[in-house]
């Protein structure tokens, strides 16, 4: 017969041991229908097999004593972990929340250097009527301000050689996927996450990628504001004419009837921006489908 050491491994098994399941068998209806389940089989079979050595109260009561402290531990984990789940994802909304004000300070404390060194010094030069400078040299300083301010519109961060002296891209002719990554950057410090899609390997004269980047810089702004969604989709194509760009949301939509005629953003920015090198914009939005804008311009 079994002595005494045998029937304490037993009680131990049976109420430390397979009761420590019970942690894991708490989380929900089904796995609580197994805890129940697995309790009754240990509880009868350690009573059977503890019968005629000790009273069948004690073996109960260590039983049950084991898997209740087990099943209290098991809820208790079930309803701590979802707050501490929801504690680490706040923690990770706030840093990258920090992030992205910190990258956003950090881009417009350079961009208020780019233009302190170059558009600014060239206005009080002109302030001054010019004195000491002859009018080529401010001629070509102008033309380079303006050359730097159109790649602070479209979101690059020019290189800077010395005071007043920057790396500017060539102006002639520009490869589309060169600047999409430039925009897809200064949404993403604002929180709005760009997918690109389709070929950027497109030539565009420098007058017809402004006004295309610009007015889909516009129509991601506008995503930003007012969609609701961080995530906006745009897709490039083109064909031996013409080059398009797709900005789709998975956002609130409207309804276009709704939309105020007397606001110029859309209207303007967008629309009329295009129209002045030969394109076209085109939207479709709905209330609870998103919106989706169709940008084209020449080759």
């Amino acid at each position: 017969s079994p002595g005494q050491s045998a029937i304490s491994a037993v009680m131990q098994i049976a109420s430390a041991s397979l009761a420590s399941s019970a942690i894991v068998l708490t989380t929900d209806a089904v796995r609580r229908v197994a805890l129940v389940s697995a309790f009754v089989v240990v509880t009868i079979m350690t009573v059977l097999l503890t019968l005629t050595f000790q009273p069948v109260s004690r073996t109960l009561a260590v039983i049950v004593l084991g898997w209740t402290l087990a099943a209290v531990i098991g809820f208790w984990v079930t309803a701590g972990v979802p707050q501490v789940a929801r504690r680490i994802a706040s923690i990770g909304r706030a840093h990258r929340a920090e992030r992205q004000a910190s990258e956003t300070e950090a881009q417009r404390r350079q961009g208020a250097r780019l233009l302190h060194d170059t558009v600014l010094a060239t206005l009080t030069l002109l302030a001054h009527s010019g004195v000491g400078v002859a009018p080529e040299a401010m001629r070509q300083q102008a033309a380079d301000d303006a050359r730097l301010l159109r790649q602070l519109r479209l979101g690059a961060t020019p290189t800077p050689q010395s005071s007043g002296d920057y790396n500017l891209e060539k102006v002639e002719e520009t490869v589309l996927g060169t600047t999409l990554e430039s925009v897809k950057q200064r949404f993403g410090r604002m929180g709005l996450e760009v997918s690109w899609h389709g070929t950027g390997q497109v030539l565009l004269p420098s007058e017809v990628l402004d006004a295309f980047l610009l007015a889909l810089a516009e129509c991601l702004e506008n995503v930003r504001r007012h969609s609701g969604v961080t995530e906006a989709h745009v897709t490039i194509t083109d064909d031996e004419t013409t080059v398009r760009a797709m900005i789709t949301d998975a956002g609130v939509g409207f309804l276009l009837d709704d939309v105020d005629s007397a606001r110029l953003g859309f209207k303007e920015s967008v629309v009329g921006r295009l129209k002045e090198v030969g394109g076209r914009a085109r939207l479709f939005s709905s209330p609870g489908s998103g919106t989706t804008v169709v940008l084209e311009v020449p080759r």
